[in-house]
C-alpha cells in the first residue's frame, strides 16, 4: 500500500473502512473483525519514523559475539566440562574427606581404648564470665566505662529537657513573616512594639493587623508560592476578619469577636530573666541575632537553642555597642582603663554574673 493509505489506516482504520475502502475491509475480515486501535495523535512524520524502525533489519552479530557464542556452545555440547560441574565435584570431594577424617579419628580412639592406651584428658575451662569476674582489673575498667557511658547519655538526655530548637508549630491563622517582614519590609518592632520598652516582645493584638488589612483583603497573585496558593492566603485573611468581626463588604465591625489561640514558640523557663528592651533598645541587637532569618520564614520556628551556654557564649563574644550609646558611656570609660582595652565584651561588663539572669 502507498503511504497515504497507511497514514489513513494507522490514524483511524474505522473511518477508512467506513469510506468503503476494500483493502481496509478485507484486512478487518481477515482478523475476524478485530479492530486495530486508532492513533489520531500521530503525525505523518511520526508514522514514517515508526515504519522505518520496524523495517530496519536486525543487525548482524559482531565477530566477538559470534566467537563468544561458539565458545559457549562448545563448552555446553562440544565435550567441554561446565564450571558448575567442576565446583560440584570439588565440594563433594571435600565433604567426603571430612567424613573420612572423622571416621579415622573415631576408629583410632576406639583402637586405643581397646589396647589399654590412656588418652590425655582435655583440661576443663572456666566459663568466660567466671574468668572475667575473677579478674579485678577488668572488672574495674569495665565498671568505669559503664559509669562514664551511662553518665554521658544521661547528661545528653537531661540537656534536651526544655530545649525546643527547631520547634515549628502550626498557628490557627497562617502568618507569613516572609511576606510581611521580607517582601513588604515591615519593621519587626511595628508589630512587636513592646520589645522596645519592656521585658517581653509580646504577641500583637489583632487590631495591629487590621491597621493594614482594613484595606488589604486579598494578596497579589505573585505572592503565591508552590506550597501556598493565592486562595490560601486570601482564606487566612478571611479568618482574621472572622476573628475581629470585620465585614469587608460594609467595612464595619459586627461586634462578634472570637479569640485566636496562638501557639507560643519561644518559651524560657520561669527562673530565667530576659529583657527584650535591654537587648533591642540599649544594646542594639538585631532580632535576627536570636531568631534567625525571620524575614525568610514562611512558618516561624525556634532558630536558637536558647540554653544558658548559648547565652553565655554570646556574652563572651559580643562587643558592647558604644557608638552613640550614652547608657554605657561612664562604665565603659572606667572598665577600659581597668582592662586596658578599647572595646569591651558583655562578659567584661558583668554579663556573666549569675544575678543578671537568675534572681
Amino acid at each position: 500500500h502507498d503511504k497515504e493509505w497507511l497514514y489513513s489506516w494507522i490514524k483511524n482504520n474505522a473511518e477508512l473502512r467506513a469510506s468503503g475502502d476494500a483493502d481496509a475491509e478485507a484486512i478487518y475480515q481477515e482478523y475476524n473483525g478485530t479492530a486495530m486501535p486508532a492513533f489520531p495523535q500521530l503525525s505523518n512524520e511520526d508514522i514514517d519514523n515508526i515504519l522505518a524502525y520496524v523495517e530496519q533489519p536486525k543487525p548482524e552479530p559482531t565477530a566477538a559475539a559470534t566467537a563468544g557464542a561458539g565458545t559457549d556452545g562448545q563448552g555446553a555440547s562440544g565435550g567441554g566440562v561446565s564450571v558448575n560441574i567442576i565446583l560440584g565435584i570439588l565440594i563433594f570431594v571435600l565433604v567426603m574427606l571430612l567424613v573420612v577424617l572423622f571416621l579415622v579419628n573415631k576408629t583410632l580412639k576406639n583402637f586405643a581404648t581397646a589396647s589399654g592406651v590412656k588418652l590425655p584428658e582435655k583440661p576443663s575451662r572456666k566459663p568466660i564470665w567466671q574468668a572475667f569476674v575473677e579478674n579485678q582489673f577488668l572488672v574495674l575498667v569495665f565498671s568505669i566505662v559503664v559509669l562514664l557511658g551511662v553518665g554521658y547519655f544521661a547528661y545528653g538526655f537531661l540537656m534536651q529537657v526544655g530545649v525546643d530548637q527547631g520547634y515549628q508549630p502550626i498557628q490557627p491563622i497562617h502568618y507569613s513573616h516572609r511576606i510581611h517582614a521580607g517582601d513588604n519590609g515591615i519593621e519587626c518592632k511595628y508589630c512587636h512594639s513592646s520589645a522596645r520598652v519592656s521585658k517581653t516582645s509580646g504577641i500583637p493584638s489583632l487590631n495591629v493587623c487590621m491597621n493594614c488589612h482594613k484595606a488589604i483583603s486579598e494578596v497579589a497573585p505573585e505572592t503565591a508560592t508552590a506550597d501556598h496558593s493565592k486562595e490560601f492566603y486570601d482564606g487566612e485573611i478571611a479568618k482574621l476578619y472572622d476573628a475581629v468581626g470585620w465585614d469587608p463588604s460594609t467595612r464595619t465591625y459586627s461586634g462578634d469577636q472570637k479569640p485566636v489561640k496562638w501557639v507560643r514558640i519561644h518559651n524560657l523557663p520561669d527562673f530565667v530573666y530576659f529583657n527584650h528592651s535591654q537587648h533591642v533598645s540599649v544594646a542594639g541587637v538585631q532580632c535576627q541575632h536570636c531568631h534567625g532569618p525571620i524575614q525568610e520564614m514562611e512558618v516561624v520556628h525556634q532558630e536558637a537553642p536558647l540554653t544558658m551556654g548559648w547565652c553565655i557564649n554570646c556574652h563572651r563574644e559580643t562587643g558592647v555597642q558604644m557608638e552613640g550609646n550614652e547608657y554605657y558611656e561612664k562604665i565603659h570609660e572606667e572598665l577600659s582603663k581597668k582592662y586596658g582595652v578599647e572595646e569591651l565584651t558583655i562578659a567584661e561588663m558583668g554579663g556573666l554574673e549569675c544575678g543578671k539572669c537568675h534572681y
